[in-house]
């Protein structure tokens, strides 16, 4: 696979073929659920705010260009809105609101971020769509649940990163907390909520039962703590930030070069003794504190700085160059440009260029979702949608009457 220039859209042989799904969500976390139904090839109608839209159609720059001046929107809104038709909607007027119940009816899904009961004023709650329609599959989005203590606050990523300890345990032991460099709260909301909607479905295709689904930022990120928070549950030591080191492996973290700094991945003794045979540093492997990677991480104050001092020596090309050829994890730290310059990420073909006749060039970029079925890419081929591109199509298709 190769990166390509992707067609005109097709979704008639992706899994989720068929799939009605009504997005009332805005930001990331509810449209990365629906770019990535979409990209599995449900048909996703995203309802937005009359005249103004996402949010994240501003969020720039950069912005996309469009052909002949002006823009197609923020590169935010197009990195989680690919796939989907829009329709404008003010949920104040009680035509556009009728509209959006006749939608929601027809839908197999629907995906909302609303705080927790702003819906139910509209007719648009889990309680009063279910009650018409027992078979659709509502998840709710929010930043704490919908039930408890802080139920009824607003969340943001930034925000939940630091409540769900993430922050505690990133960054530099010396320095401040530190987030992540990208929304993780937001994007594993959206994946747990999609892995949830998926196991629903296959509920109703056993039983005809819908369900109602309720996700949380705060609940998601702090389910990804992973091993970080079994280390406090068995200890009953809270871990602290340590950099680019490992809580659990030694050696396991970023090490100077002659010309910058690489990461090396010693996973276990076998690993490590190859290692230290590669750099010419044979009397550590040879140290019976070091022999184990349980030893390894009690002296990992005298162990990293002595290995350190060998891969200092050695240039970034012929240290990894002899890592590889020993077995050792190990690899460069990339800028993002890097990345798709990556001739294997060429390879996998993880850019997209998705066709679009409004913007510069004929074509905006992308980022395929990374799921290969039977060896076919499932990502959609239609680029994210104009404000209101798509309002007479999807009002006058009679699959999004009521089923």
């Amino acid at each position: 696979m190769t990166h390509a220039t992707m067609p005109a859209a097709d979704a008639a042989n992706r899994p989720l073929a068929g799939l009605k799904v009504l997005e009332l969500a805005r930001i990331l976390a509810g449209p990365w659920v629906g770019q990535l139904l979409a990209d599995l090839g449900a048909d996703v109608v995203k309802v937005e705010r009359r005249g103004a839209g996402d949010d994240t159609r501003a969020w720039g720059p950069p912005f996309v260009e469009r052909r002949g001046g002006g823009d197609l929107g923020a590169a935010y809104f197009h990195a989680c809105n690919r796939g989907k038709r829009s329709i404008e909607a003010d949920f104040d007027n009680e035509d556009d609101l009728a509209t959006i119940r006749e939608l929601a009816r027809a839908a197999d899904v629907v995906i909302e971020n609303f705080k927790v009961g702003g819906l139910a004023k509209y007719g648009l709650d889990a309680e009063g769509l279910r009650a018409e329609r027992p078979a659709l599959i509502y998840c709710s989005i929010t930043g704490f649940g919908q039930e408890g203590p802080y139920a009824t606050r607003a969340g943001y990523d930034f925000l939940i990163q630091g409540m769900a300890g993430a922050m505690s345990i990133t960054g530099d032991p010396n320095g401040p907390p530190t987030k992540a460099g990208y929304a993780t709260a937001d994007i594993f909301t959206g994946m747990y909520a999609s892995v949830a909607i998926l196991a629903a479905l296959r509920r109703r295709d056993a039983t005809g039962e819908g369900a109602t689904i309720d996700c949380a930022l705060l609940d998601s990120q702090i389910a990804v703590l992973g091993n970080q928070a079994m280390n406090y549950l068995v200890s009953g030591r809270a871990p602290g930030r340590l950099g680019n080191a490992h809580p659990n492996i030694v050696p396991y973290e970023v090490f100077p070069v002659a010309d910058g700094h690489v990461i090396i991945a010693s996973g276990n003794d076998g690993q490590y003794r190859k290692l230290c045979a590669a750099i010419g540093a044979e009397a550590l492997a040879e140290n019976p504190d070091y022999a184990t990677n349980r030893g390894r991480v009690a002296h990992r104050a005298a162990l990293v700085p002595a290995l350190a001092a060998h891969t200092a020596r050695l240039g970034k090309a012929e240290l990894l160059a002899r890592l590889e050829a020993a077995g050792v994890p190990a690899g460069p730290i990339n800028g993002i440009d890097e990345v798709f310059a990556d001739p294997q990420v060429i390879h996998r073909g993880l850019r997209l260029d998705l066709v679009h006749g409004e913007a510069e060039g004929g074509h905006v970029p992308g980022l395929r979702t990374p799921i290969l079925i039977d060896g076919r890419p499932q990502a959609s081929a239609r680029p994210a949608p104009m404000l209101g591109e798509h309002s007479q199509d999807v009002l006058s298709d009679p699959n999004w009457k009521k089923a």
